[in-house]
């Protein structure tokens, strides 16, 4: 199995287990003389075996993204750890643009003016190099994905 396949896999198993909870909780309580709809105790097997199988996936994802290099010799998880970095970043210097090159509305002289004290140019500079490199490197990271057995 390719390690996209298993990454697709364990987003379909977190959302089951999500439903199986929500099903649960609503079959744990029923009004006296009432029957649940579903049996919690078959819920809890069912959910008992959507985590066992979870957990050894999620371990072996680990396990392969750690193994896992490019051609620069970095591991996957060395590129994940740089992603989330990336798209942090990003977004902070997003909202700093935004926030940056907004026009404040004075309705008279008498108001405090805002000036604001940042290079929105060279910001708007720097957004785009970040988001550039974070496509690249997601772009490499989805290719590896689709070329990786699982361990």
């Amino acid at each position: 199995m390719k390690l996209a396949e298993a990454l697709s896999i364990r987003k379909d198993l977190q959302k089951r287990i999500q439903q199986i909870g929500v099903r649960l909780k609503d079959n744990v309580k029923v009004q006296e003389g009432d029957e649940p709809s579903e049996d919690p105790k078959e819920l809890m097997k069912e959910l008992d075996g959507c985590l066992s199988q979870l957990e050894d996936l999620i371990m072996r994802i680990n396990l392969t993204n750690v193994q896992t290099t490019n051609e620069a010799g970095k591991t996957l998880t060395q590129m994940m750890a740089e992603k989330d970095v990336l798209t942090l970043r990003v977004s902070t210097l997003r909202d700093t643009f935004d926030r940056a090159s907004s026009q404040n509305d004075r309705y008279s002289r008498s108001e405090i003016k805002m000036v604001t004290i940042v290079d929105v140019k060279q910001l708007s500079k720097q957004i785009d190099e970040y988001s550039t490199k974070l496509r690249k490197l997601d772009i490499e990271i989805q290719a590896l994905n689709f070329q990786t057995e699982l361990i």
